[in-house]
């Protein structure tokens, strides 16, 4: 199958087959986002679709499009987790039977879901290409059919349905970010866009840790990358497709990365500001509005929120990193005399600096202090580096020695 054989007409066709099993979802205005990139920023919010990603379209058109002799064999996928709840949905509503191939470490909360849709779910492999051979493995031994989760014309088709989507909610449309994993949502939706407004710029993005697509495209042709750690999981594709790069070549006009650093603080953002939870795929168009120069000052641009499948864990660990970031928590270590009353003068100073104590520990035997002085370690809940400043200069005006960190 090649490039010439995916049309307009094909994403057109797949619009028509999703309308009734996949949500036309919202493309939100948010003046806050708009403020800080300097332009007018929307939210295609396909984190509320019934799976949470995307991956909808492209699994639903796929299993639509199946023969009964196909839907009779059974259908094998590998996921890094998106793509294989949305089979599993999709699989359970039409009686298809379903087998998923994730990743070792694939998060919970998407191993458990396409559990519960009546999928069966094996885990091997440290990442999606493994996982992928051992699913290729499967659907030989059992004669079923290889649902891909980027690389058929069909699913590229399905996610391809976001640029008309786009194209009716944002008629203005000057610019679309999209995340990139193995090329299937930023092939079809650019093709989808650029088919019908080539004027409209499509930038990708990627998690610098996994950029597949960015590699392959400055080597001109498909690079295999070494497996590395990500928090954006669901786009963590060390090989592009076959079908993907060439659209990806024609229609995309700009592929960046972003760090997971960056990444991180665009989850909080959504967070805080949107109210919004999504993963750290669906967090890098935000992370490179924000961080990157993408020569989109001043236009209308839309960011794809791929999908809000995240462990409540990691959430956990973000918020408390970003605090730490932006200067809202930090922890303090004090040197103070170990006598009676000491700490309680230390906490009325802290106090009177307007600071939340939120832990507090005395370190004797293990500290860098002397006989007859305690090290104390306050983490404390400020308002940014400002206070933190002003707390770190009132205790070293009253005599104490104070250091930021452990």
């Amino acid at each position: 199958m090649t490039e010439r054989q995916l049309s307009l007409e094909e994403i057109r066709g797949a619009r028509d087959r999703l309308a009734r099993v996949t949500y036309l979802s919202p493309c939100a205005y948010s003046e806050t986002i708009s403020q800080m990139a300097g332009g007018r920023a929307s939210f295609k919010l396909e984190n509320l679709q019934m799976t949470g990603s995307f991956k909808e379209r492209g699994a639903a058109n796929k299993l639509l499009s199946l023969s009964n002799d196909e839907r009779a064999r059974g259908v094998v996928t590998a996921s890094a987790g998106n793509h294989g709840l949305a089979v599993a949905f999709h699989a359970r509503r039409l009686g298809i039977r379903a087998t998923i191939v994730m990743p070792e470490w694939a998060p919970l909360i998407k191993v458990t879901s396409a559990r519960r849709d009546g999928a069966e779910v094996i885990l091997a492999g440290g990442d999606y290409d493994e996982a992928a051979r051992e699913a290729q493995r499967i659907c030989r031994e059992r004669g079923a059919v290889f649902v891909h989760p980027f690389d058929d014309p069909l699913v590229i088709a399905g996610q391809g349905t976001i640029g008309l989507e786009l194209l009716e909610q944002q008629p203005d449309l000057e610019a679309v970010i999209v995340p990139v994993g193995g090329g299937g949502l930023i092939g079809g939706l650019a093709m989808a866009v650029k088919e019908s407004s080539p004027n409209v710029r499509v930038v990708g993005v990627q998690a610098k840790n996994v950029a597949a697509m960015h590699a392959s495209l400055a080597a001109g042709r498909i690079e295999t990358l070494p497996p590395a750690p990500t928090i954006a999981d669901g786009i963590a594709v060390r090989q592009v497709g076959s079908l993907t790069f060439p659209l990806v070549r024609r229609y995309v006009d700009e592929i960046v990365t972003v760090s997971e650093e960056e990444i991180a603080n665009a989850i909080l953002l959504l967070l805080e500001i949107e109210k919004t939870v999504v993963e750290g795929a669906g967090a890098t168009t935000l992370a490179a509005l924000l961080n990157r120069d993408l020569r989109l000052k001043g236009k209308r641009v839309v960011l794809i929120l791929s999908g809000g499948n995240i462990d409540v864990n990691v959430i956990s660990q973000i918020i408390e990193k970003g605090l730490v970031k932006d200067g809202r928590r930090v922890r303090l270590t004090v040197l103070l005399q170990d006598r009676p009353g000491a700490l309680a003068r230390l906490t009325t100073l802290v106090a009177a600096a307007r600071a939340n104590i939120l832990e507090i520990e005395h370190h004797r035997a293990f500290a860098h202090a002397e006989i007859g002085e305690t090290e104390v370690e306050l983490t404390l809940e400020t308002s940014g580096r400002d206070q933190i400043r002003q707390i770190i200069e009132t205790l070293s005006n009253s005599g104490y020695k104070v250091r930021e960190g452990s």
